[in-house]
């Protein structure tokens, strides 16, 4: 096995991706062979696979489907490892927003899937239903005994917040464990970041723009060891009846957001950073930025459109990651 720092010179640059989770998953690290890296790509893409059994709620013989199929039923569900660790980082962060971050948003994401590919708005109705089978307190874990229970009936958990972070975090850990610490995991915008390539002090990582037409970014980060995930709407929004509705709802008010915005935020690892940034979209700057401020080891940056411009809103430890060109 190789050593965690190995011969720099000796070194060589490898790329690898797959489609899993819905999004591109690209590795971007470096090995002393083609060998090497190639059994350390195909370790990593199946620990992605892995979790995507554990995590999905689009496959119904998923873990987590599974776990969802015994809503309301009054059944204690033994779980592994993964989801109950994934589940207990949720509630916490549940908690501490007062469920503007809620993995139990379920059957309101699949009701504004459903307004995306229709072009219609939910119901009253089905809206009121889908609240109803929402909210972070009906969904109890026990850690101690590695179970978990979904109190009402319909019940749907989606870790579209959250999952992606963890599985980029695995994986890196995986690469790890073969001996490759200069690595990146890249699950299209949830980010693990290890030790630097050969001779850099970091990883250069363009922060998304607001907008899609916007093809270059103007802010560049310098990472190294840290998790950094980007949460907006360029690219996934509806417009219904004159208003765009992002597909990031507010578990609150069962609604898509209609405030726009693009959010990064830089925690010490990617599954942080990516249910931080879904939760300061919910809440908006100003509720957004004391949660980071109180979370310790992350950074934020938000910005949304005013009038013809961009307001900028930044956490206080920002800059120290930023480098502008």
């Amino acid at each position: 096995m190789l050593t965690a720092a190995g011969d720099d010179a000796a070194l060589q640059r490898h790329e690898a991706s797959q489609l899993h989770m819905g999004v591109t998953f690209k590795l971007v690290f470096y090995a002393p062979d083609e060998q090497t890296a190639n059994a350390a790509a195909d370790a990593a893409f199946a620990r992605i696979a892995e979790l995507n059994q554990v995590m999905s709620d689009y496959d119904p013989a998923s873990e987590l489907s599974r776990l969802c199929d015994t809503a309301g039923s009054g059944q204690t569900v033994p779980i592994s490892a993964d989801l109950m660790g994934v589940l207990a980082i949720s509630q916490d962060l549940a908690r501490r927003t007062d469920g503007a971050f809620d993995v139990t948003v379920g059957p309101l994401v699949r009701l504004w899937r459903r307004a995306r590919r229709m072009k219609e708005m939910p119901s009253d109705k089905r809206l009121a239903e889908a609240r109803a089978a929402t909210g972070f307190r009906h969904l109890e874990l026990d850690p101690a005994r590695g179970t978990a229970k979904l109190l009402r009936p319909g019940m749907q958990l989606d870790l579209g917040g959250i999952g992606q972070g963890y599985a980029a975090d695995e994986a890196l850990k995986v690469l790890r464990e073969r001996g490759i610490a200069r690595a990146l995991v890249d699950a299209s915008g949830d980010i693990a970041v290890g030790d630097p390539p050969p001779g850099k002090s970091g990883w250069r990582i363009g922060v998304a723009p607001l907008d899609k037409s916007d093809l270059s970014p103007s802010r560049y980060l310098l990472l190294s060891n840290i998790g950094v995930s980007t949460s907006g709407d360029a690219f996934q929004y509806v417009e219904l009846g004159g208003k765009r509705y992002s597909h990031i709802v507010d578990p609150r008010t069962g609604l898509g957001l209609t405030d726009r915005s693009s959010v990064t935020v830089i925690a010490p690892d990617a599954t942080a950073a990516d249910s931080l940034a879904t939760a300061v979209s919910v809440l908006g700057p100003e509720a957004g930025l004391k949660l980071i401020e109180a979370t310790p080891g992350t950074a934020a940056l938000i910005v949304r459109p005013h009038d013809d411009q961009q307001e900028v809103f930044e956490s206080a430890q920002w800059r120290r990651f930023e480098r502008r060109d």
